[in-house]
């Protein structure tokens, strides 16, 4: 598939078939975090994959959701602020920055497989820490249920905004400088 489609069909999937992802598949998804940019090459991010049902009942605690208690995989997201970049001008901290990237990467190459995805942040980091046992500088940042959707939709118009509500050349301005041309 073409990647703007593959960006233009990812949807949050909220209702997943009961069967587990292969192997095989789960860490075809992850290695398309694995190889995405961070800063400076640091690559803070911690991947662990959940499929036992023990462990999910216990997450669940985190994010106490009916649909939750029914995806039958989940990737946790973990963030390592000890091995993430910090802008030496002010120490602005990248981790998340890097995490988000490489979750992004995930959820298009899941896409692509006919997976669903649905980014989870709203969620108690405490609980999940302690449910899997986290050193204190792996830090939790987003829960990735994953599977196979229950239903294919057609993926209807999202909505966003329009490109002369967002893209500036040259510096911030009112004038956007976007001629029809530039919008097609």
């Amino acid at each position: 598939m073409e990647l703007i489609k593959i960006m233009e069909s990812r949807i949050s999937v909220r209702s997943f078939k009961p069967e587990k992802i292969d192997r095989k598949t789960v860490l075809d998804v992850l290695e398309a975090g694995r190889i995405a940019p961070s800063a400076c090459n640091y690559q803070p991010w911690v991947f662990i994959v959940i499929d036992e049902p023990e462990i999910l009942k216990k997450l669940y605690n985190a994010y106490p959701r009916d649909w939750f208690a029914l995806v039958p995989q989940l990737i946790i997201i973990c963030g390592d602020y000890s091995a993430s970049w910090k802008r030496p001008v002010d120490g602005k901290e990248h981790c998340d920055f890097d995490i988000s990237v490489a979750t992004d990467h995930i959820t298009l190459m899941a896409t692509e497989k006919g997976l669903g995805t649905c980014w989870v942040c709203n969620f108690n980091p405490h609980t999940v820490s302690k449910v899997l046992n986290l050193p204190e500088n792996i830090k939790p940042l987003v829960i990735l249920p994953i599977g196979y959707p229950e239903f294919t939709n057609d993926v209807k118009e999202k909505k966003r905004k329009k490109i002369e509500e967002t893209v500036y050349f040259n510096g911030f301005s009112t004038d956007h400088n976007l001629t029809p041309d530039y919008i097609g």
